[in-house]
C-alpha cells in the first residue's frame, strides 16, 4: 500500500512562492542594468545652396491684336450685293471684299456730268461774248460797263465749271465706295452683314468685318507705375549701351511671350510703342510689344490672353534654395541648415525675389552649405543622417520615392504574413 501523504503547512508554501518572486525580479533587473541604445538618426533629404547669376524677371498680363487692325467700313448706303471672299481667311491688299448696290451711285455721276456740260457750255458762250465786247470797248462802242459785266460772265462760268468738275469727282468717288477693298493684306473676320442687307446707316451695319494684320502679333499690356518705373531704367540702360536706334532690338530680347495654355511662344519680342502719360484714373502704364508670327506656323490671333515676361534685372552670383526649404513666423523667415556631421541648425535669412520654385537668399547662408527640404520633420540641435539631391534649374528637388515596404516578413511563413 502507498504511504498516504503528508500535507505541507501553509506557510511553507508562502515562503516558496515569495522565493521564486525574488529570484525573478532580481533576473530582470540584472537585464535592466544598462541603458537601452539610442535610436539611429533619421534620414533627411538636403540640397545644396545654389549660386549664379539669375535675371530677375516681371510679368504682365495682356492682349494680343494685328499690327493693323483695320475695320471695314461701308462709306455708302445701299444694299449689299456681294461678299468676295472666305470668312477667316488670308486677304491681300485692295482685293474686293464686298460689293454695294451702284446703280444709284452710277446715275449720281450720270447727273453730275450732265451738269458739267451745261456748265461748261455756258463758259463756252460766255467767253464768246467776252471776244466780241472787248474789241468794241476799246474802240468806245460799247460802255465800260458791258465789258465788265462779260468778263464778270466769263469768270463765273470759269468757277461753276470748277464746282461741277468737283461734283463729277465726289459722284465717282461714292461710286468708287460701292466696290469695297481690303485696306491691307492679313485675315479677314466674319461679316457683320449678309448679302440682301441694307448697310452703311444706324441701325444697319457700318462696320462690316475686319482685317488683322498677325504677321507681326502685337500684345498691349498695362503696368503699375513702379513696374514702368523699372522697365524704363532698363530700356535707359540699353540705350546708353547700345545707342538709341539699336535699344529696342536689345530690350526685345527680353521679352518672353506665354500664353493661354502655358506654351511659351518660340519668339522674342521687343517693345514698340508706349502711351504718353500714367491713366490717373487706374495708375496704370499701357505698353506694346510685336512678337515675330510667320504666316507658315502661326497659332497666334488677335484677341488672345498672352503673359508677357520682361528681364527687370540679373542678380550676379545670386543664392538660391528650393521655396520649400523656407519657412516664415512672424514676418521671419528661416532655413534649416544641417552640416557635414548631420547636425541641424535653423538659421534666419533674408529672401530676395521668388524665381520659379528657387527662392533667392540675400543674407543668412553661404555658398557651399546645405540645407533640409523636409523641415517638418526637423529640431533645432537634432542630428540627422543628410542624403544630398540633385536640384533641377526649375528648383525643383528630385527626390527618388522609396520602395513600398512588402507586406510579407518573410517566404514561407504565413503566419507572419498574417500578423503584420
Amino acid at each position: 500500500m502507498r504511504a498516504p501523504r503528508t500535507r505541507r503547512p501553509a506557510n511553507a508554501r508562502v515562503s516558496t512562492i515569495l522565493l521564486f518572486l525574488g529570484a525573478g525580479v532580481a533576473f530582470l533587473a540584472g537585464c535592466d542594468s544598462g541603458d537601452p541604445p539610442p535610436p539611429p538618426p533619421i534620414e533627411i533629404d538636403v540640397v545644396e545652396v545654389v549660386q549664379r547669376d539669375q535675371p530677375i524677371t516681371m510679368e504682365m498680363v495682356g492682349e494680343t491684336r494685328g499690327s493693323s487692325d483695320i475695320p471695314i467700313r461701308a462709306r455708302v448706303e445701299g444694299v449689299l450685293l456681294s461678299m468676295d471672299f472666305i470668312e477667316g481667311r488670308a486677304v491681300e491688299k485692295d482685293q474686293l471684299l464686298y460689293t454695294i448696290d451702284p446703280e444709284p451711285f452710277e446715275s449720281e455721276v450720270i447727273e453730275a456730268q450732265g451738269s458739267m456740260a451745261e456748265v461748261e457750255t455756258g463758259l463756252v458762250k460766255a467767253k464768246a461774248d467776252l471776244d466780241r465786247i472787248r474789241p468794241l470797248a476799246e474802240m468806245n462802242a460799247v460802255s465800260q460797263s458791258d465789258l465788265d459785266s462779260a468778263v464778270a460772265q466769263y469768270d463765273a462760268a470759269g468757277a461753276s465749271l470748277k464746282s461741277a468738275r468737283e461734283r463729277v469727282v465726289q459722284a465717282q468717288i461714292r461710286l468708287g465706295y460701292t466696290r469695297i477693298l481690303a485696306p491691307i493684306s492679313g485675315r479677314v473676320g466674319i461679316s457683320a452683314a449678309r448679302v440682301g442687307e441694307f448697310v452703311g446707316m444706324a441701325p444697319n451695319p457700318v462696320v462690316l468685318n475686319y482685317v488683322s494684320n498677325t504677321h507681326p502679333i502685337r500684345v498691349r499690356f498695362s503696368v503699375d507705375e513702379r513696374t514702368y518705373l523699372t522697365l524704363a531704367r532698363r530700356v535707359s540702360e540699353f540705350r546708353q549701351a547700345a545707342g538709341e536706334q539699336e535699344a529696342p532690338t536689345q530690350m526685345g530680347q527680353t521679352l518672353e511671350l506665354t500664353l493661354a495654355d502655358g506654351s511659351i511662344h518660340p519668339y522674342p519680342g521687343r517693345l514698340v510703342a508706349a502711351d504718353a502719360a500714367v491713366d490717373p484714373k487706374t495708375g496704370t502704364f499701357t505698353m506694346e510689344a510685336d512678337f515675330p508670327n510667320p504666316a507658315s506656323e502661326a497659332v497666334v490671333v488677335a484677341g488672345q490672353f498672352a503673359r508677357v515676361r520682361a528681364v527687370a534685372e540679373v542678380r550676379k552670383d545670386a543664392l538660391l534654395v528650393p521655396s520649400r526649404a523656407t519657412s516664415e513666423l512672424q514676418g521671419s523667415f528661416r532655413v534649416y541648415v544641417v552640416a557635414a556631421d548631420g547636425s541641424v541648425e535653423l538659421r534666419p535669412v533674408e529672401l530676395g525675389p521668388k524665381v520659379d520654385n528657387f527662392q533667392i537668399v540675400d543674407s543668412g547662408i553661404e555658398f557651399g552649405e546645405r540645407v533640409a527640404i523636409e523641415i517638418m520633420r526637423l529640431q533645432p540641435g537634432m542630428t540627422v543622417k543628410p542624403k544630398v539631391v540633385p536640384v533641377d534649374d526649375k528648383g525643383i528637388p528630385k527626390v527618388t520615392e522609396e520602395a513600398p515596404k512588402s507586406t510579407t516578413q518573410g517566404a514561407g511563413k504565413p503566419e507572419d504574413a498574417k500578423a503584420s
